[in-house]
């Protein structure tokens, strides 16, 4: 959008800062007293009408007064949102309820639920690092019986993946160990996106160069490797939150059915996997089925170059941006901090 000029700016902040506070429609009398604009109630009216032909404000009732827009409050938080710092208090909080930094990453999700829940009071998604995005640190086969294997699949992430592999050729202990010192040389460090692309290269390389056991070792892998992994473990929190943060009861209602369906969910967090930074969606653009009061601020985790899963709270649109935006980015951070070193 086109600059509006700084009056309207002026106003349209002063609209949606009181509109985010009492969650009831602005009068123009409203604005000009309680906020410095220096200006009269006919001029702030005057205002208020030029936001609303340009698809800012609205009207709920003839004669009330003035609601931001979606479109609206997407230009309020791209453009004049001041999001306040966290205090070195706040940022300590989080680390110590996030961390420490020696845990399980299937301890840590719950974890970061919980802190998200009580410091946001709104409604908490969390996604498991994703198996798809995380890369394998190691892979070893082990013998279980003459005639199955139980696949061992470690991640940078502290994750571990089993699965057992029936085994119907002859495998001697030494076959077995150069099968594992192979395979680990060959995608140590990849992606599971990465590991199928780089087993099907060198099937085709194994098949010329007529080694047998390692051929056989990458038929082991192409059993082992989950060929559509899905995404990770998804934990929704905090739905009561969502019936006390609103006067709608009915749409709070559908909010609730909607974070039900798994597949919904994880449509919003892979847009939010796919862009940089803190994201944030309001009403229709969260594309939460036919849900338009919501808000959904949300981050992924585990550095831009690869991320490894998604943090997010979800609410009504009147909700704290200023307060959450800072809340869910930390919190992303401080996940990528400790993943690493687990």
């Amino acid at each position: 959008m086109n600059d509006i000029g700084a009056r309207a700016k002026k106003v349209l902040h002063a609209v949606v800062s009181e509109y985010l506070s009492t969650g009831e429609a602005v009068g123009s009398q409203t604005v000009a007293r309680r906020y410095p604009l220096e200006v009269s109630p006919a001029t702030v009216r005057n205002v208020m009408s030029d936001l609303e032909e340009l698809g800012l404000l609205r009207h709920l009732h003839t004669s009330a007064g003035r609601i931001p827009t979606d479109r609206g409050l997407r230009y309020y938080v791209d453009t004049l949102l001041r999001v306040r710092s966290l205090s070195i208090t706040e940022k300590d909080e989080i680390r110590e309820r996030v961390g420490p930094i020696s845990s399980d990453p299937q301890e840590v999700m719950p974890r970061v639920s919980r802190l998200l829940r009580e410091l946001s009071r709104l409604a908490v998604v969390v996604q498991a690092p994703r198996p798809e995005s995380d890369s394998v640190s190691h892979l070893e086969f082990v013998r279980l019986r003459d005639n199955q294997l139980l696949a061992v699949i470690a991640s940078s992430s502290g994750q571990i993946q089993n699965k057992l592999v029936p085994l119907d050729f002859p495998l001697s202990p030494g076959d077995l160990d150069r099968i594992n010192n192979y395979l680990n040389s060959l995608i140590a460090g990849l992606t599971l996106d990465q590991v199928r692309t780089r087993i099907v290269q060198e099937i085709d390389k194994e098949r010329s160069a007529s080694d047998e056991v390692l051929a056989r070792g990458l038929e082991l892998a192409v059993a082992a490797v989950p060929a559509d992994p899905s995404g990770g473990d998804i934990l929704v929190d905090g739905q009561s939150n969502l019936l006390a943060a609103t006067s709608d009861l009915d749409g709070a209602k559908r909010v609730l059915r909607t974070l039900e369906e798994k597949d919904v969910i994880v449509r919003l967090l892979d847009r939010t996997v796919a862009a940089p930074g803190i994201c944030v969606f309001i009403g229709s653009e969260a594309n939460l089925a036919d849900l338009t009061d919501i808000a959904v601020v949300a981050a992924s985790y585990g550095g831009e170059d690869r991320p490894l899963g998604t943090i997010g709270v979800i609410g009504p649109s009147r909700m704290n941006y200023s307060k959450v935006i800072p809340l869910v980015d930390f919190t992303a951070e401080v996940i990528t901090q400790i993943l690493p070193k687990l």
